[in-house]
């Protein structure tokens, strides 16, 4: 599969495929009970490990005791929040959260990647359920297809062969963006409203 193709590729890397992949293994009897038992305990820390970091917060003046830097906002910010800033080092993470010393790499790292991406999946996220919503919409069956910029010219002659009547009919055709199916949606309800 490749990955440049999924719609939802965030949630497609090579640092999450045991997550994502093992206990299907496991139904399926491909993977042992040794390598079982491991993903098991990994999980299981990761899972502690994000709970306690979740469990920890601070307001911006509170973080610049630690050298943390943050928008005074007055919002009080996770150390998983934290993790995810770039200007924000694990070091001064681990000052305030002095569990974060006694995590295993593997799982400090995992943690810090999962922070870093969790913004931009929980994004991910609201777009595919928007997607789910759309997907019933109906096209109007007289749509011009021409007159839709930022379609390409392979999009537009293939969606007025098919002549798609939802959304959903729309997303199967072969080499539909996401983007694209933006462009549908919002010409679809300019003409319905």
């Amino acid at each position: 599969m490749f990955t440049s193709r999924a719609e939802y590729r965030l949630a497609l890397r090579a640092d999450n495929a045991d997550q994502r992949l093992t206990a299907k293994g496991v139904s399926l009897g491909c993977v042992g009970s040794v390598r079982a038992g491991a993903f098991e305990r990994k999980l299981s820390a990761l899972d502690a490990a994000r709970a306690e970091a979740k469990s920890i917060s601070v307001t911006p003046n509170e973080a610049n005791r630690f050298g943390i830097v943050l928008n005074r906002d007055g919002q009080r910010r996770t150390a998983f929040d934290l993790l995810s800033y770039s200007h924000v080092s694990t070091e001064q993470v681990a000052q305030l959260w002095p569990g974060h010393s006694a995590l295993e790499p593997a799982i400090a790292e995992q943690l810090e990647i999962d922070a870093k991406y969790s913004v931009y999946l929980d994004r991910q996220r609201e777009d595919a359920e928007r997607f789910r919503r759309d997907e019933a919409m109906a096209l109007p069956s007289t749509m011009d297809f021409d007159a839709i910029p930022g379609l390409s010219n392979e999009l537009r002659a293939k969606l007025a062969t098919v002549r798609p009547q939802t959304l959903g009919h729309a997303n199967r055709i072969e080499g539909m963006t996401p983007a694209a199916l933006g462009l549908l949606a919002l010409h679809a309800r300019r003409k319905a409203g």
